[in-house]
């Protein structure tokens, strides 16, 4: 054998040292690769190497691979891409073959890694470990070149074995260090005695830690305590309970609390949620059932059956006595009002007497005995129907004056003869063709202010209906727009009578035990809620009846209204016509216009505002005391504008403008609003005609000329005869203040006869001076005053023939 490899030795070098006949370039011998392996004489991959000089077959690299490996146990795939020549695309994919061949192996990060490898890892860090007790991760990490995942992941299957410490929150620590920490934990656990949470509780810890280590300790993470933690109490070394994982309560504070708790329901039958929440308790209600099981839950309290038991007794017993209980009053004072409202809803007695309407809970928190309440309502009732139903009238009959005043003023004398006899005589005669004009209309108001009537139109024929027309139906519109407007006003809120205001006030008069209440308000304020319809509803029963009652007073009334606005009306307008004569005399015409307004058309609005006053409270339901006497009444000019702004809506507006037109100067004004009022009213004023106006004038003259032959008071014959002579020269009615005669006369200067026109002017004369020395007279005995007016007197009376054969001859 060894003769045979001693011969093979010299063959092999005898080769080396023969001289090759020819001689092949690189390039011939890669042509000659290249024809081998088409002739598939050589049938096996051949891989070039990077330099190109060489070629090499994959099973070699694998080879030169794994002992590459295996001499260095971490190699990276660029350093044997280096180390073998061959291009990395070979040595990567002849890497994964070997990878995948040996479970021994790793590919990570274009690195190949022996199990072998992390072995000595584990060992190079235990040895550090336990030099230092402690490591962090990111540090091994950072040594050995790796991530953090990976070492992780090697480490944690080693740990126990070759690396001795407990892996917690990206550290590594000793058994030792555990230990000394989990008895920290431990001590500082079983410290507390009220709820923590426990994230301070780990800062306090890391804080004493650091102190303890100095600078070079590593921060322990929260996690860590909480682990050691967690694993306490697991062991029930710690006693206590852990809410959503930070917050700790531990077993002396829930004993504590329980044992409160337990103490107070059992003496007081009832605990808040106030004070739950005081104890650290966040689900009060949730605690409270699960330790009384019999217990109720309200919206701030957790009672005991018991005490609704003791409200129940409370309300029973003021239900059978006909009185009444505050359950706030019974309860303790924490309870709130629905804490007391949800117990009344629980007490079988009330719930009972609410039922068989026995008992009436009002503002949820008061029981009423039903007896109670409608003793309340009755006498409330009376008190109502006294104050509603029985209004005073608003004029008191001391106010009112009846008949004609004194003459001591020429006006007044002058009025007193003009309106006292002729104009009922006319307008009596001449009302009658148009009677059915005017009681149409006014039963259409009357029918309008009561609401279950009908509404009727009454006419005598159709001249009368066709010429009443425009006026008829535009005054039925407004009369019906002014009683809904009446009806409208009458409102629940709008009554003071019945306002809550009032009405609480009334029941502290009746019932004087509710003051003895704190706030007396808090009782009073429902139950006059509840009252305060009954009331009402009654009082309109009430009313309707009285409306019922007064529908043929208020015809009645409205019918006469109608006439004496007609008799009113025409004279005022005749006797307007009479002050077109003094146009040019603005002093004379002021005079006149004025004295008409106080005269005439003074006594005419008191009669209207007397009238609709009386109508409006009948509309009302009011019963109102009637005058004996409604010819003349006489108001003050207080009452007018009292009377006015107690009118509903637009009629007192117009009501105060026609009062207010009393005090101007211009009569068209007054009759212009005078217009208005009737027209809100539902009445006609009608406009005086030239047969209307021939007769006044007629009747006027009439009376004038009896009342001038009747006349034995000098100084009250003066204006009758002016007046007189006024008709009989210009057909005009004159109504002139004592101030307005000597220019009254003057303009008769050119129309009567020399003689005529000197009597005058001499009477006129002397009753001046008379009245002047009456007026001056003192009263004395030596005072020849008296003397002067006896003989002015006599010298008048000797004159009276004269100045009256002025008018009655021509009469």
């Amino acid at each position: 054998m060894d003769e045979e490899l001693l011969e093979l030795q010299r063959q092999f070098e005898f080769a080396q040292q023969a001289k090759s006949s020819i001689r092949l370039s690189e390039r011939n011998v890669v042509e000659l690769v290249q024809k081998l392996q088409q002739l598939q004489i050589i049938d096996f991959d051949l891989l070039h190497t990077v330099s190109g000089k060489e070629y090499i077959t994959p099973e070699q690299l694998r080879l030169e691979i794994e002992a590459e490996i295996r001499r260095l146990g971490r190699v990276s795939l660029i350093d044997l891409a280096d180390t073998t020549g061959v291009d990395l695309y070979h040595v990567e994919k002849q890497a994964q073959y070997i990878v995948s061949n040996d479970s021994s192996l790793m590919l990570i990060n274009g690195e190949i890694i022996m199990t072998s490898y992390w072995d000595t890892v584990a060992e190079d860090v235990n040895e550090r470990l336990q030099e230092c007790s402690q490591i962090a991760l990111a540090e091994i990490a950072a040594q050995f070149q790796v991530g953090s995942e990976l070492i992780v992941t090697v480490l944690e299957p080693r740990l126990g074995t070759l690396v001795k410490g407990r892996l917690e929150g990206g550290q590594l620590y000793t058994p030792a260090y555990v230990a000394r920490v989990n008895g920290m934990v431990r001590g500082a656990a079983r410290g507390i005695t009220v709820p923590m949470n426990l994230s301070a509780l780990w800062g306090l810890l890391q804080s004493l830690l650091q102190e303890m280590e100095g600078a070079s300790g590593v921060t322990v993470g929260g996690s860590f305590f909480q682990s050691l933690f967690n694993g306490l109490v697991k062991d029930a070394q710690i006693l206590g309970s852990l809410r959503a994982g930070v917050h700790w309560t531990p077993i002396v504070f829930a004993s504590a609390q329980k044992e409160c708790v337990d103490s107070f329901f059992s003496q007081n039958s009832f605990i808040s949620y106030e004070a739950l929440h005081k104890l650290g308790i966040q689900q009060p209600i949730q605690f409270l059932q699960s330790r009384f099981h019999e217990g109720i839950p309200l919206a701030t309290t957790f009672v005991h059956p018991s005490m609704i038991e003791m409200l129940d007794a409370a309300a029973e017993d003021a239900i059978e006595h006909g009185s009444w209980t505050d359950s706030l009053s019974v309860l303790p004072a924490s309870f709130l009002p629905q804490d007391a409202s949800a117990i009344l809803s629980l007490c079988p007695s009330v719930q009972k007497a609410l039922k068989s309407n026995n008992a009436l809970l009002l503002g949820d928190l008061y029981v009423f005995s039903n007896g109670f309440v409608k003793d309340l309502f009755d006498r409330l009732e009376k008190e109502m129907e006294t104050l509603t139903l029985s209004v005073p009238d608003l004029h008191p009959a001391k106010d009112v004056k009846f008949g004609n005043e004194s003459s001591s003023d020429l006006a007044e004398s002058t009025e007193t003869g003009s309106e006292s006899g002729f104009s009922k005589q006319v307008l009596e005669k001449g009302s009658k063709k148009k009677k059915g004009k005017s009681l149409g209309n006014t039963k259409m108001v009357a029918a309008e202010s009561l609401p279950d009537n009908q509404e009727s139109v009454s006419t005598k024929s159709k001249k009368n209906q066709r010429k009443g027309k425009a006026t008829s139906s535009s005054q039925i519109s407004d009369s019906k727009s002014g009683s809904r407007k009446d009806v409208e006003k009458i409102k629940e809120d709008d009554f003071t009578e019945f306002s809550k205001e009032r009405l609480i006030q009334k029941i502290l008069t009746l019932v004087p035990d509710f003051e003895d209440q704190d706030d007396p308000e808090t009782v009073l304020e429902p139950l006059a809620n509840h009252l305060r319809p009954m009331l009402l509803s009654s009082w309109k029963e009430k009313r309707k009846v009285a409306l019922t009652g007064n529908a043929q007073k208020m015809k009645q009334l409205l019918d006469t209204l109608q006439r004496k606005l007609d008799e009113s009306s025409s004279n005022m307008q005749l006797y307007e016509k009479a002050l077109d004569l003094f146009e040019d005399d603005q002093s004379a015409s002021v005079l006149l216009h004025r004295h008409l307004l106080r005269t005439a058309a003074t006594s005419m609005v008191d009669m209207l505002l007397h009238h609709l006053d009386m109508h409006n409270k009948m509309k009302l339901g009011i019963e109102v005391a009637e005058f004996q006497n409604l010819e003349a009444v006489s108001l003050s000019s207080r009452e007018r504008i009292a009377i006015a702004k107690s009118f509903p809506g637009p009629l007192s507006v117009k009501a105060i403008a026609v009062v207010e037109a009393l005090e101007g100067k211009r009569v068209e004004t007054f009759m212009n609003t005078l217009k208005d009022i009737a027209e809100e009213s539902g009445l006609i004023l009608k406009k005086l005609d030239k047969k209307l106006d021939r007769t006044l004038l007629h009747s006027y003259r009439k009376d004038l000329t009896s009342q001038v032959s009747a006349e034995t008071d000098p100084v009250s014959l003066l204006p009758k005869v002016v007046s007189l002579l006024y008709i009989q020269v210009f057909g005009r009615a004159l109504q002139a203040p004592g101030r307005a005669i000597s220019v009254a006369i003057s303009r008769l200067k050119d129309k009567l006869d020399d003689s005529a026109y000197k009597i005058l002017m001499d009477y006129q004369s002397a009753t001046v001076t008379r009245l002047a020395l009456m007026s001056a007279a003192t009263g004395d005995e030596e005072d020849c005053t008296s003397d002067r007016i006896l003989s002015k007197k006599e010298l008048l009376e000797t004159s009276m023939p004269a100045l009256k054969g002025l008018v009655l001859r021509t009469s």
